[in-house]
């Protein structure tokens, strides 16, 4: 099902993007996946903040850099009933919360932590903004993975906070770990490449269907972004690519279904 009105506790429901220029995110994401960039209320409320959307749907977020330093970047935000009660636990777990539980105006409640095993997420408690619109459709969120030094300590926090449970796979010649949410694959998790410069820390990837890997590559070249290697194959999920945008913000493309389906 590609519309969705509701995300279950624990499941991913939401990426934006922190950006030092919104107007020109707006120009390679629209060039990329066709998306429109609309308000999300008054600049004095929001802080800049828009919705990208596609065919009219929301599916994705955009926001200026808020703090000296912080990279361009794409972060997730974990669907929960209870942001408080989510931001507790993963400080219990040994996370820093970044971001103390707040409301946004009436689209909902928010918190964002940075744990060094799991990486910097955000927990969303819906208001009237209940997630992305549209999932696993061309231009649309398909899948989020934790690349990460220690996939054993964010299966411990996976656990403790949201109730993931872990699932270890093969997956052309690795290891691959789904976190699963009852019986259900949400997210992914895999041992950081060796590529990876030693002073990254853990971070989530956002990946996004496209029709055509290969073309949205070149497209991504076209636009002023860049590419880390050449796309892939594999077997039972389909073909992608891990990309940039002008400003350094990494994210996935993926021709294929996400791995869990």
């Amino acid at each position: 099902m590609s519309e969705r009105t509701s995300y279950e506790p624990g499941v991913p429901s939401w990426v934006d993007l922190a950006s030092p220029d919104t107007d020109a995110a707006a120009a390679f994401y629209g060039g990329l996946f066709g998306w429109d960039l609309q308000s999300a209320g008054p600049v004095e409320e929001t802080g800049g903040y828009g919705m990208f959307t596609l065919r009219g749907k929301q599916v994705a977020g955009v926001g200026p850099i808020m703090q000296e330093g912080q990279p361009p970047a794409w972060s997730t935000y974990i669907a929960t009933d209870d942001a408080n009660a989510a931001a507790q636990r993963a400080a219990s777990a040994g996370a820093n919360v970044i971001v103390e539980p707040m409301d946004v105006m009436d689209a909902g409640r928010v918190a964002v932590f940075a744990h060094p095993a799991a990486g910097v997420l955000g927990v969303w408690q819906a208001g009237r903004h209940t997630g992305a619109e549209l999932v696993n459709e061309p231009g649309a969120l398909n899948w989020n993975e934790l690349q990460t030094r220690d996939v054993d300590g964010a299966k411990a926090f996976g656990e403790a906070v949201f109730g993931w449970k872990p699932d270890d796979q093969a997956f052309g010649g690795m290891t691959y770990t789904l976190f699963n949410v009852g019986d259900t694959g949400i997210a992914g998790a895999m041992t950081m490449p060796s590529q990876v410069p030693d002073e990254a820390p853990a971070f989530w990837l956002a990946y996004f269907t496209v029709e055509d890997c290969d073309a949205s590559v070149a497209k991504v070249n076209e636009l002023g972004g860049s590419v880390f290697g050449e796309p892939h194959e594999l077997e039972g999920v389909g073909r992608f690519a891990v990309v940039a945008d002008p400003h350094g913000a990494t994210f996935g493309v993926i021709a294929g279904e996400p791995p869990a389906e």
